[in-house]
């Protein structure tokens, strides 16, 4: 596991060399949100991360439920049975493998990873403009119906999940980079993420956190290009 500190926010990454996914211990005054759960393998990690820092996680919340952001929700609940875990409204069917559409949305079929054995269940259901702690939650659908971004308010970074990659090169989700390919794969609607990456540019985030990619410092001109792109593919 890779350690990686900007600001109030700790990246945390699993397999850095061949499949890097993150996840985000957030610093709040005496305590830790914990964004995204990783890999089943990954709960000892995160913990003693935690115990680096030398605060207890509080909460647990997810930008979308694949089980690459998933995977150790079991075992940190077991852990920290008192930290309730936030995903948001939409997707909370995941959790039951209800992939169904609901009316409005992009006739796509759901893709990814849908969790399969988790015990753990969503204790709160989050919508846009939620806090938790220090985080305002964004809708940001399109790598799945019902995914969030969150914005540090106190500054500027934003907590993207797979709305953005910045692996290989930044890139919206849906966006295929030929060598790593994978959150592509994974997008339901490639879009709606268009939509919902033009709106997280417009929060001007001072920093960009992903789901698979190192953090990005004053990411506007690398998201504003990832768009282009992405527009460009859409035709």
């Amino acid at each position: 596991m890779k350690t990686t500190t900007l600001g109030f926010v700790h990246q945390l990454t699993f397999l850095p060399g061949a499949f890097p996914v993150n996840c985000y211990l957030v610093e709040e005054e005496d305590s830790l949100t914990l964004v995204d759960a990783a890999l089943p393998y990954s709960a000892r990690g995160i913990l003693a991360a935690a115990g680096r820092i030398g605060k207890r996680i509080e909460r647990i919340v997810l930008t979308h439920p694949h089980e690459d952001h998933v995977g150790a929700l079991d075992d940190l609940k077991r852990a920290l049975p008192d930290a309730p875990i936030f995903v948001s409204e939409r997707d909370a069917s995941f959790f039951d493998r209800d992939l169904s559409l609901r009316p409005g949305e992009a006739a796509s079929p759901i893709r990814g990873g849908v969790p399969k054995k988790l015990a753990a269940r969503p204790d709160r259901l989050l919508r846009e403009g939620d806090r938790i702690g220090s985080l305002t939650a964004y809708a940001s659908p399109g790598h799945t119906p019902g995914s969030l971004a969150f914005l540090d308010e106190r500054d500027g970074t934003l907590i993207a999940g797979d709305a953005f990659q910045t692996r290989g090169r930044t890139a919206v989700a849906g966006t295929v980079v030929p060598w790593f390919p994978f959150p592509a794969f994974a997008t339901w609607d490639a879009r709606t993420a268009v939509n919902s990456a033009r709106k997280l540019l417009d929060l001007a985030p001072r920093a960009l956190a992903v789901g698979h990619g190192a953090m990005l410092r004053d990411p506007g001109e690398a998201m504003r290009r990832a768009i282009r792109e992405a527009e460009a593919k859409l035709g």
